[in-house]
């Protein structure tokens, strides 16, 4: 009898343990959008008190890690009382700390740590172990003396058990501290962009309407009419758009931002020494203009040396620099004051042309070239691909990106003025948790955030992987504007078509135009209420907003802008009828 009570007794427990779960479940904690960019003399607790791993915050020592890659590790404390892992006496980069874990499919992890290093720094990556897999799920630049945040993420493909492990490109001593792994349900991590959707680029409207002497009008009607819808949604286009018609209607018609495809980079704009001609790009320009679709100019230079025009990539010095100085003040003068944006130094994580040519502050000479050119408010970006689509690429990292911004701008000051973070968003499979990770990094900087080049590697799923990110994308705070990487030829488009050549959408263009709908302003009517209220919810844009009476001979309408503001949920409009 004893050994069937226990059994009952541990059956009881576990039971009780699986309805305590299910109900942590059931009550989702809200997703946290916050990350550190700084280095910090002691780490921040760990992020959702460290998720599903165990003694997250080594409080209790070395419980429930062990080492991995037969290194070694140990218990360390900071003079502050900080308890922390070491992992000591490295001679193979993936030697650290590590925790089992049991993974479930399907769901997606939000992943956290800090990192710190013995000696200079290094690069860190977090990488996932699985049954026939290794997962990277972010990385960072960890520095000695100071503590780092790595913020990442990963979706477990299957159920099973796992270890998470940290690696880097230096052998020298590494800490960790503050680890978390949070896993959230599909439909949990949906609910949480619903959320910031809501608050990210909506907003309550509520106005009353009165008569001349004040008193409130019941019954008045209301009209709200959409004008145009602030965040900016956009695609590439070529110059097949000049000699299309039905490629002309198709895009005007969605569209509220272009980029040329290659049509105003270098190589097609000078193809040979001084022989300069922007005869394609100015048509497309005026297309766009007669259309009221904003342009982001793509781009001044490419550090990639196969982009450069052929007759540039042999020349010395003295001619490079004369040839590099006609072409920047050569387009940003033509088109200076026309393009919402620019793309000054284009993939510069990954290349350095200019650089090995020019020294390492030629990109902090070019941007502060173009503030010159370009006065007005234009933004200036940093083109870049992989910092939000591979976790595994460590020249892109959310952490390198920003390092290299603040080079740029650390040299020559006023280059901060304007600049923007432009992310590529090239995409095979998309890590949707790194991907919302590597975006709550970045906005740290406070300056603006575009998704520049978004296109989705061809397969079956290719249409729902292009709806995951870009709702991913809009929902993101620090995102301010989109644009798609699907422009248009007949010969096909370079990954990613949204229609075929009758321009019929594909699966992929009826995502966008799901999309365009959804997220447009759109227009409102009704009555107000006894105390002469109306109120509605709207998507951040510009309406026009007219009130009338029967009791009264005048209706009045006034435009309207709904913008993010820092105060009151409600905006307030008296209408005096």
């Amino acid at each position: 009898m004893t050994k069937v009570n226990g059994l009952v007794d541990k059956l009881a427990f576990w039971l009780g343990w699986i309805a305590l779960l299910q109900g942590c479940m059931v009550k989702s904690l809200p997703y946290d959008y916050s990350a550190s960019i700084e280095c910090l003399p002691e780490p921040l607790e760990p992020q959702y008190g460290g998720g599903i791993l165990r003694n997250a915050d080594f409080s209790a020592g070395l419980r429930g890690w062990s080492t991995f890659g037969y290194g070694s590790i140990a218990e360390s404390k900071s003079a502050a009382g900080n308890g922390f892992a070491v992992a000591l006496n490295r001679t193979r980069a993936y030697q650290s700390v590590s925790q089992k874990v049991y993974l479930q499919g399907d769901t997606h992890y939000t992943l956290s740590a800090w990192l710190q290093v013995s000696d200079a720094s290094a690069d860190v990556r977090a990488v996932v172990k699985t049954v026939g897999d290794f997962v990277h799920a972010g990385g960072v630049v960890a520095k000695a003396g100071c503590w780092s945040m790595l913020k990442g993420g990963l979706t477990a493909a299957s159920s099973g058990p796992a270890e998470l492990y940290f690696e880097s490109n230096a052998t020298v001593d590494l800490w960790v501290d503050s680890v978390s792994l949070k896993p959230f349900s599909k439909d949990e991590w949906t609910a949480h962009r619903a959320q910031s959707v809501v608050a990210a680029r909506k907003k309550t409207v509520r106005l009353q309407a009165t008569d001349s002497a004040g008193n409130p009008l019941e019954g008045a009607a209301v009209s709200l009419d959409a004008v145009r819808t602030n965040f900016p949604l956009g695609a590439a286009v070529s110059r097949y758009i000049l000699t299309n018609s039905a490629y002309q209607t198709w895009f005007a018609s969605r569209f509220a931002v272009a980029t040329f495809e290659n049509e105003m980079k270098w190589y097609s704009t000078e193809p040979a020494p001084g022989r300069e001609d922007y005869t394609v790009p100015d048509a497309m320009m005026a297309f766009a203009k007669s259309n009221g679709i904003a342009v982001r100019g793509h781009n001044v230079f490419w550090d990639q040396p196969s982009q450069q025009p052929g007759w540039v990539q042999s020349l010395p010095y003295p001619q490079l620099l004369a040839a590099a100085s006609r072409r920047i003040r050569s387009v940003m003068s033509r088109y200076a004051g026309q393009v919402i944006g620019w793309d000054v130094v284009n993939e510069n994580l990954h290349f350095n042309f200019y650089e090995g040519r020019f020294g390492w502050d030629a990109s902090t000479a070019f941007y502060a070239a173009a503030r010159l050119l370009d006065t007005g408010s234009a933004l200036m970006f940093l083109n870049e691909y992989n910092t939000l689509e591979q976790p595994g690429d460590m020249a892109a990292l959310p952490a390198r990106y920003l390092q290299r911004l603040q080079q740029i701008i650390a040299a020559y000051p006023e280059n901060g003025a304007g600049m923007a973070i432009g992310l590529e968003g090239h995409f095979t499979k998309p890590n949707i948790p790194y991907m919302r990770a590597a975006l709550d990094t970045l906005a740290q900087a406070g300056i603006p955030v575009w998704l520049t080049e978004v296109d989705v590697a061809p397969g079956p799923s290719q249409a729902q992987h292009l709806e995951e990110v870009l709702r991913e994308a809009y929902a993101h705070p620090a995102v301010q504007g989109i644009v798609i990487w699907s422009a248009w030829q007949p010969q096909g488009c370079y990954v990613m078509c949204l229609t075929d050549n009758n321009f019929k959408n594909l699966p992929q263009g009826d995502v966008v135009d799901r999309l365009i709908a959804e997220w447009r302003a759109s227009p409102r009517a009704g009555a107000t209420d006894a105390q002469g209220y109306f109120e509605a919810d709207l998507v951040h844009g510009e309406y026009k907003v007219t009130v009338s009476h029967p009791a009264l001979n005048s209706s009045i309408s006034r435009s309207v802008k709904v913008e993010l503001g820092s105060g009151s949920e409600h905006y307030f409009i008296d209408m005096q009828v």
